[in-house]
């Protein structure tokens, strides 16, 4: 199978040979595997997976969002948000001291993995990123809703799996929650009584 470097030639101007390099880099991010399982229980899914189905739900959850936002620039922040994970991981959100470093193994990643594409790109792209983790905006605090309930759906469907795995307290799940709880209030019910059965049933721990 031929590396990169072996049909570079064939792009014909620096600019594409670097768009396409970080093209092909970013097809690692499907080996990445997330600690959520598919609804299924069959394995554990995948950046990708991940990624994708933030986008799906950003057009249909819409209409929850306590505050408009921007289409275009939450589709853009939910397929960028975790590409760093190719160099730096994932790392598990119950974790507490694997969290410990995330920030500086993040922004090493986003250093190196930004800086394969072209300069003005890799700033439009790497701004997306820190935009999404710094939850500031309209627009970052909708992405960063749907990537707090995507797994939080998950976990409901898969008998709580990650809450079993992190030992997880009603605090743990609401702390990790309430970005969710705040920006999309018309599915707070849904979650709050989510992690009330779950508490009933064991699976999180009461405080």
């Amino acid at each position: 199978m031929p590396d990169f470097n072996q049909i570079a030639c064939n792009f014909g101007s620096s600019r594409l040979e670097s768009q396409m390099r970080f093209i092909a880099e970013v097809d690692k991010v499907k080996q990445v595997l997330r600690r959520t399982l598919l609804t299924d229980k069959s394995r554990r899914e995948n950046d990708a997976e991940h990624s994708w189905h933030l986008a799906l739900m950003a057009p249909v959850l819409q209409e929850y969002a306590a505050e408009p936002f921007n289409m275009e620039h939450v589709l853009k922040m939910v397929i960028f948000h975790d590409l760093i994970e190719v160099y730096a991981g994932d790392t598990f959100a119950f974790d507490k001291t694997g969290n410990l470093d995330k920030e500086e193994r993040e922004k090493a990643a986003a250093d190196k993995l930004f800086a394969i594409l072209p300069p003005e790109q890799g700033s439009e792209f790497r701004a997306l990123w820190e935009e999404f983790d710094a939850m500031q905006t309209a627009d970052a605090k909708y992405a960063a809703a749907l990537d707090r309930l995507q797994p939080f759906l998950h976990n409901a469907l898969t008998d709580g799996h990650t809450w079993r795995l992190g030992k997880v307290t009603r605090q743990d799940v609401m702390h990790r929650m309430q970005p969710a709880i705040d920006a999309l209030p018309g599915i707070a019910p849904f979650i709050l009584s989510t992690i009330e059965q779950h508490i009933a049933e064991g699976i999180i721990l009461p405080d």
